[in-house]
């Protein structure tokens, strides 16, 4: 089966070359690479856009620069336009994990659209789209600013792929019973000591508190022997400074 190829993200008409690099950057950390301007406002290349890329310099160096949005997305076949509302225009609406799904399943190249910082996408933009992107937002705050509305179908696309996981670290597993008991009886020496098991009718009702809130821990060897420590040294007394 052939695997679809990556979207091509396309920021029509962006005002910053700050949210470019960081658009940029957003791009790469989830396997990204192909970005395109549409009519960028200061011109390209931008040089307030490698500072905030974060090392993604190789997305801005490749970058393309278009006149208008038709020209950006001549070859590609699946077009997606990302917005908050319809803007007019009829079109069916996908969440950001739908659209991935969409990208992942068809045979052409896919583009996401992204409008500029304060006006988004106009309605012409939107006319050239096959479907809207829409983002599940707070009805009473839904401002996102560009990058992060990268960043979201980015990260959607890339759970179809192999990337790079947090490193399994093993934990130490927990200690055998028999330690616990030697905590729980050095605990009890030096508790009987202090004087707390009081009044002594008390007692065993305390001691089974006290043995149900340890078990629970599921402590390892090193910290066990850390809590030994910790017990021995509030029996000391305390020194003279």
């Amino acid at each position: 089966m052939k695997t679809a190829p990556p979207p091509v993200i396309i920021l029509v008409r962006p005002q910053l070359g700050e949210n470019i690099g960081k658009a940029a950057r957003a791009m790469l950390n989830f396997g990204l690479t192909e970005l395109r301007l549409v009519s960028p406002r200061d011109g390209w290349p931008n040089p307030d856009a490698g500072p905030a890329a974060a090392g993604a310099d190789r997305v801005l160096a490749d970058a393309t620069v278009f006149a208008t949005l038709a020209e950006a997305v001549a070859d590609c076949t699946h077009i997606y336009a990302t917005t908050v509302r319809k803007r007019g225009v009829t079109k069916p609406v996908l969440t950001p994990e739908a659209a991935a799904q969409a990208v992942h399943a068809s045979a052409g190249r896919s583009a996401y659209i992204f409008g500029a910082e304060r006006s988004g996408l106009d309605s012409d933009d939107v006319a050239l789209a096959h479907q809207i992107v829409t983002v599940p937002i707070n009805r009473e705050f839904g401002s996102l600013n560009l990058a992060q509305a990268v960043i979201l179908l980015a990260y959607e696309w890339s759970k179809g792929q192999d990337l790079a996981s947090p490193p399994d670290v093993p934990l130490d597993p927990p200690a055998a019973h028999a330690e616990l008991e030697e905590l729980i009886q050095h605990l009890v020496r030096d508790l009987d000591t202090a004087g707390y098991f009081f009044p002594a009718a008390r007692t065993t009702a305390t001691l089974r508190t006290l043995r149900t809130a340890l078990t629970k821990a599921g402590w390892t060897s090193n910290e066990m022997r850390m809590m030994h420590g910790i017990v021995t040294a509030l029996g000391r007394k305390a020194k003279k400074r």
